[in-house]
């Protein structure tokens, strides 16, 4: 039996989420490549890592975010369902 707490949120609040999430990252990243302006030796270069590697990091955590949404909401469940039927007949 599902509850009314066992439902997703709304797209729009996940949507305002990711974007949160999204902008925190890349101020992250602003920070970065002012701190490897800044410092020097083995500082310098992870923070020239970080501001390379946080655009990445970002997008997969909110594709990440919204296939877990879908799978909550069982579109997972039918995809897989209907490749299984087609592949069956």
């Amino acid at each position: 039996m599902q509850s009314a707490t066992d439902l997703p949120l709304p797209g729009k609040h996940d949507l305002d989420t990711r974007m949160r999430n999204y902008a925190i990252a890349m101020g992250i990243r602003t920070l970065a490549f002012v701190l490897a302006y800044v410092l020097e030796g083995p500082a310098r270069w992870v923070c020239v890592g970080l501001a390379v590697l946080l655009p990445e990091i970002a997008v997969i955590g909110a594709n990440a975010a919204n296939q877990k949404r879908q799978r909550v909401r069982g579109r997972g469940v039918v995809t897989d369902q209907r490749r299984q039927l087609h592949n069956h007949t």
